[in-house]
């Protein structure tokens, strides 16, 4: 989580400035296209798109820096960062490849490597942090023994035996997706916005976004869509559901669906989380449902997104900006409908329970007939 949270200004960055160099390339009177804005030296776009690349390429090793960093505080940081960045060089991975009979062919390791050495990274120099040593090298240990030493230790392990077999499953997988289509593209859309529903904000949530982010460098937007469009609709969904059956949410509830818009709309979805720690066995299952469709539709649709942040504010950088918006209502409808089903009148509830455990049950019953 700290890995994540670190990163997405650089994420965000990126994204935003390459989106932009490539609506500056669809100009008229323009010297680049999206297709050729990163060989059109010294225009316009081909500086934003420099600045935009450069900020997807530093979000993998800043990821594996702040997740060691968590785990071992300051000895990790440097470790967690060159070693998720060596896994990122084509270089390194083909040697290493060769090395062990692997051909990578140009694939890097990505954020699924960044994350294992950022863990393996920070439990290293965690452990090391631990050593008894004289008074004398103490001062030393956080900022040149720990950091040498575990990046030295882990190197081999991480560029050989993590860098060259996750490079090669990431290269698949982005093969794979750049054919995505039909069948397969409503699964993993559905996947993707389930995810992004699951905890709202948490783990499960952050590693589907992390998955779309980090395809947006490899030139993939449909992915980024879905899960922006997905980590839109909870808020909004119950959101719109308060608004139509207040009677079904607590005075408390309202109040924060007022909130829950705007933060919806801004793609936070944590505006949810109220609804959620009140009623989660039916607002899970709600949002859940409402994403893990307005996902599919996206992917299924062909939306892209090439911004990896923004919400509402960036809509007009996809490629159908109607249908952007249109599949985040329908997530927002299907979140709602389904909500507002499943879940009983709020003061009915608490009626029921007075009666099943009150003193007077019974007579309160018949009263009640």
């Amino acid at each position: 989580m700290t890995g994540v949270s670190f990163m997405i200004p650089f994420v965000t960055i990126g994204g935003i400035f390459l989106a932009v160099a490539f609506m500056v390339a669809e100009l008229p009177f323009t010297e680049a296209t999206t297709e050729t804005v990163f060989e059109a030296e010294g225009s316009f776009a081909w500086y934003l798109a420099e600045i935009g690349n450069l900020g997807l390429t530093i979000m993998i090793p800043i990821l594996g820096a702040y997740i060691a960093y968590a785990i071992a505080d300051r000895p990790g940081l440097a470790p967690g960062f060159i070693l998720s960045w060596a896994i990122q060089q084509e270089q390194l991975i083909e040697a290493a490849g060769t090395l062990v009979g692997f051909s990578a062919d140009g694939a890097v390791a990505g954020f699924l490597g960044a994350l294992v050495a950022g863990l393996l990274a920070g439990h290293v120099a965690r452990w090391m942090k631990g050593w008894p040593v004289h008074s004398v090298i103490e001062p030393m240990m956080p900022v040149l023994i720990i950091p040498v030493l575990t990046t030295a230790f882990l190197a081999p392990l991480v560029i050989v035996g993590l860098g060259v077999p996750i490079a090669i499953v990431d290269d698949a997988l982005t093969t794979f997706l750049q054919g995505m289509e039909g069948a397969n593209a409503l699964l993993l859309g559905a996947i993707l916005g389930a995810m992004m529903a699951a905890d709202m904000g948490g783990p499960i949530n952050k590693v589907a976004y992390v998955f779309g982010a980090a395809l947006v460098g490899d030139q993939i937007f449909g992915p980024m869509a879905a899960v922006m469009i997905a980590g839109m609709t909870p808020p909004l969904g119950l959101a719109l559901s308060n608004f139509i059956a207040p009677q079904k949410y607590s005075a408390e509830m309202y109040e924060n669906a007022k909130a829950a818009v705007p933060l919806g709309l801004a793609f936070i979805t944590e505006g949810a989380i109220p609804y959620a720690a009140a009623d989660p066995l039916r607002v899970i299952p709600s949002a859940v449902i409402g994403s893990a469709t307005a996902g599919a539709t996206a992917l299924w649709l062909g939306v892209t997104m090439p911004a990896p942040h923004g919400g509402i504010f960036v809509f007009l950088l996809s490629n159908s900006a109607l249908l952007f918006l249109a599949c985040i209502a329908l997530g927002t409808i299907v979140t709602a409908v389904v909500a507002t089903a499943i879940k009983p009148d709020f003061e009915k509830t608490v009626a029921d329970v007075e009666t099943e455990t009150g003193p007077n049950a019974q007579a309160t019953a018949r009263t009640n007939d």
